[in-house]
């Protein structure tokens, strides 16, 4: 066993590479203690690091500029120059992991991760997998790149762990310190030396997981346990819109009851719940299981952006509104609400739905940026002041954004308009329908 994992160096240096919402916030908490190199293949991502503005809100501009000056002992560095992290000796992999059109897991970003890292690795490095994958991926997949562009020998030369991330993109409670995290490591001594590494910095504390396998399978079962609880309060939702009843009226009174799971019906995207299950999905079917129930779960979740905008067009019929030609407006198109995130939004299931109707659709969000949901969606955001010249036949609420609160609603929709509010956001006697 190399010497360098017998116990933390104040002089060790981590290399993060993919500096978004997992990897920035990671790479700030590292470098207090730490000398931290960020790495971003994105030039863009890069020179507004550098300039001290993180566009995801993640971390604010303060936070980051005092991680970046160059006259303390322990600071971070940005760059996009793989010759600039060479002299690391941890490197932490916090790359996306999405899915392709076909659902199956996209490992792409990782594969070029792994790539870029197994170009400089050396002796006694020691290489962290966050990003979420499959049980066995860190071992099955990403080891034979690291051993594939080198002579080193795993476990020997060179040793994994696995520490899958848990933030949560907008919430500034549950924030990357304060978070527990789990850890594993490929060797009983490497996977102390990163529970030991994540305990310097995790306030909230670590759990050491036995098994680099173990701690891939908790990440994926965490989402896939939320996408199904709220899948099922989701079908809830549709059974008691058709018996006539109020679904948030009936969650509210079933809590009151010690032992009761509240979740909220609504559309299902982002990063991880949307994607996660996808992941363990197409582990389980590799070895012979077809999972039933994450893939129902997973069908109803990924039908509700369509059905809300099928629900908000028989309510407009009923009102007497001709749909062909009608005006929409749709209110957020982050996946969640006070967050810049655009990743895996579902609410584009509505607007694709309403375009099937011939309908008009205006799209605001002030947390998007205008130009990445242009590059994502090829949609036109509407700005504040556009928002105020139409009457609309229709308003969605989509995300509760806390801009929303202050809308005047009455101004924007018709005399016959339609509100629909996916959230349960406003209260219930302003709105026509609610999930």
């Amino acid at each position: 066993m190399c010497n360098k994992l017998l116990g933390l160096k104040k002089d060790s240096t981590i290399a993060i590479i993919g500096l978004g919402y997992v990897g920035l916030p990671l790479a700030v908490a590292f470098a207090s203690k730490y000398q931290v190199i960020g790495f971003d293949i994105k030039p863009k991502r890069v020179e507004e690091l550098q300039r001290a503005n993180d566009t995801t809100l993640e971390v604010t501009n303060k936070e980051l500029k005092n991680s970046l000056l160059s006259n303390t002992r322990n600071c971070l560095t940005i760059t996009s120059a793989v010759h600039d992290i060479k002299k690391a000796n941890v490197y932490i992999i916090t790359v996306p992991t999405p899915i392709n059109d076909q659902r199956q897991p996209l490992l792409t970003p990782l594969k070029k991760a792994c790539e870029t890292v197994a170009s400089v690795l050396k002796k006694g490095d020691v290489v962290i997998i966050e990003s979420t994958v499959y049980p066995g991926a860190t071992e099955e997949f990403c080891v034979p790149i690291f051993k594939s562009s080198s002579d080193l020998i795993f476990n020997r030369d060179f040793f994994v762990g696995y520490s899958p991330e848990r933030i949560n993109p907008g919430d500034k409670k549950h924030t990357v310190t304060k978070i527990l995290k789990v850890t594993s490591g490929s060797t009983p001594e490497a996977a102390k030396f990163i529970d030991k590494l994540y305990a310097s910095i995790i306030t909230a504390g670590t759990y050491l997981a036995p098994s680099i396998k173990v701690a891939e399978a908790a990440k994926v079962i965490e989402n896939s346990q939320r996408d199904i609880n709220i899948a099922f309060v989701n079908e809830l939702s549709k059974i008691f819109r058709l018996l006539n009843i109020d679904t948030e009226e009936v969650l509210t009174a079933a809590a009151t009851k010690w032992n009761f799971l509240k979740f909220s019906p609504g559309l299902v995207g982002g990063h991880c719940i949307g994607v996660d299950p996808y992941y363990l999905a197409q582990k389980a079917k590799d070895v012979g299981y077809n999972p039933e129930i994450i893939l129902a779960g997973r069908k109803m979740n990924d039908s509700m952006g369509s059905y809300v905008a099928q629900e908000t067009v028989k309510l407009m019929i009923d009102k007497g509104i001709s749909i062909k030609g009608s005006n929409t407006l749709v209110l957020g198109i982050t996946f969640k609400e006070n967050c810049p995130d655009i990743r895996n939004s579902r609410v584009i299931d509505i607007i694709k739905e309403f375009k099937t109707y011939k309908v008009n659709i205006d799209v605001y969000d002030p947390w998007a940026d205008k130009d990445t949901v242009k590059q994502e969606y090829n949609l036109n955001l509407i700005n504040n002041a556009s928002l105020l010249k139409r009457n609309y036949d229709a308003i969605v609420l989509a995300v509760s954004h806390k801009e929303f609160l202050t809308l005047d609603l009455e101004k924007l929709i018709s005399t016959t308009g339609v509100i629909f509010d996916v959230k349960s956001f406003y209260p219930k006697s302003n709105t026509d329908s609610r999930l």
